[in-house]
Parts: structure tokens; sequence; C-alpha cells
């Protein structure tokens, strides 16, 4: 879906978490000179999150990739990481743009917390 010649909105259904969708606005610079490292990302729970696809996805520091599109012939492309947070049981989707040579660009944040879901695990009380 397009908003404008510059804005276009994608959706994404996790493919480890297909209860998770997010939706992704950023800027299509088709041979322009716009620079299309500005994206934004929102996910929410939009069906079940059940405790084996928690147990499939990377529970690593760094996560997993889960999207990566080229953006412009100045060799950016757009990511968007899936980052496990086991101390809250949240599910953090970070949408960034990189550049072969010099790294990363800028960036936007959504989380998924489980609480509410069947992957939930009820805290131990201290003792």
């Amino acid at each position: 879906m397009s908003l404008s010649k510059d804005i276009k909105l994608n959706m994404l259904v996790d493919p480890e978490v297909p209860g998770v969708t997010c939706h992704i606005a950023s800027v299509e610079a088709d041979l322009s000179l716009a620079d299309p490292s500005d994206s934004s990302i929102s996910c929410r729970q939009t069906g079940d999150i059940t405790p084996e696809m928690i147990a499939r996805i990377d529970k690593s520091k760094s996560g997993d990739v889960v999207f990566k599109k080229s953006k412009s012939i100045f060799f950016k492309s757009m990511k968007i990481r899936r980052i496990y947070d086991p101390q809250n049981q949240t599910l953090m989707y970070l949408s960034y743009s990189t550049k072969e040579t010099s790294g990363s660009f800028k960036h936007s944040l959504s989380t998924v917390p489980l609480w509410g879901t069947k992957a939930y695990i009820e805290p131990t009380p201290e003792k």
C-alpha cells in the first residue's frame, strides 16, 4: 500500500511466530537521491503465540533477521531483527537500515509482550 509517492506501507507476518504481525512504513527511493534510511515499525499480537513457537526462535543476544529488503542504489538495505528478552518475556522487533560499507543508520523498535499468551511462563515467587 502506498500513502504517497514516497512512503510505502508493508505488512510482515513473523515466519517463526505467525501470531505476530508487523507493519512497516518506509521511504521508497526509486533511483532518486532521497535517503531511504527512515523507517518505522509497529508489531502486535494478531494470533496465538505458543511455547513451541518461542522454542524455535534464535534466543541469542543478537537475535535473528526475519526480513531484509534492498532500499536504494546506494547499497542500503532495511532489515528487521527479532530479539527475545527472556527477563521480560517480550519479543523485540528492530527495524534498521544498513549500508554495506559503514554500518547502521536510523532505526525503530517495537515490542510484543508474551504476557497473556500461551507462551507466557508465570514467574515463580522468590523465597
